[in-house]
């Protein structure tokens, strides 16, 4: 299994948002992590999400815990291959 760390490029995989990809901003605790879309590329507003409902993929972006929206958008604009991925929806 890959780690779950801060900037690891995660996807739904219950809820309304199942499929979409979302990046993680902070580690609550060992159950809880928060993720971001951002919403204006996937849709994902900031929230927090159990790990169990989140699948990480082997990509991630550099980005200091608690980043903001502009902060995790301009991490995803430097690699145009990792925002295309994060622009793919899984059905």
């Amino acid at each position: 299994m890959k780690a779950i760390s801060v900037g690891r490029i995660v996807t739904k995989v219950m809820g309304r948002e199942a499929g979409r990809k979302a990046v993680v901003t902070q580690l609550i605790d060992r159950n809880f992590v928060e993720i971001t879309g951002p919403v204006d590329l996937t849709g994902i507003k900031r929230r927090r999400v159990n790990i169990n409902h989140i699948e990480p993929s082997d990509m991630s972006v550099e980005i200091k815990a608690g980043a903001d929206d502009g902060k995790v958008m301009a991490a995803l604009e430097k690699d145009k291959d990792i925002k295309n991925f994060m622009m793919e929806k899984v059905y």
